[in-house]
């Protein structure tokens, strides 16, 4: 999996549990089917589209600022080496 994967799927787990909701209950709160929240979560997944994010995000009642201002971001290494 990649870095930046492991660090949306991080962000997003980490505000499930702050706001006390689970998988489900995001997938039922932004419109999407609870496979495509699952999916996201899952080690097979390589990738996930920004309007993805966008939609759980949206769902969150947040803004992709709000999401991506997170240390799980700031951390990440350079990709171009």
């Amino acid at each position: 999996m990649s870095a930046v994967k492991d660090a949306v799927v991080k962000r997003f787990r980490t505000l499930c549990k702050e706001r006390d909701i689970a998988p489900n209950e995001l997938a039922n709160i932004s419109g999407v089917t609870p496979s495509t929240v699952y999916s996201l979560f899952s080690d097979t997944r390589r990738n996930v589209s920004i309007t993805t994010i966008k939609i759980l995000c949206d769902g969150l009642e947040i803004s992709l600022g709000e999401f991506f201002s997170a240390p799980e971001f700031d951390e990440l290494e350079q990709e171009i080496t």
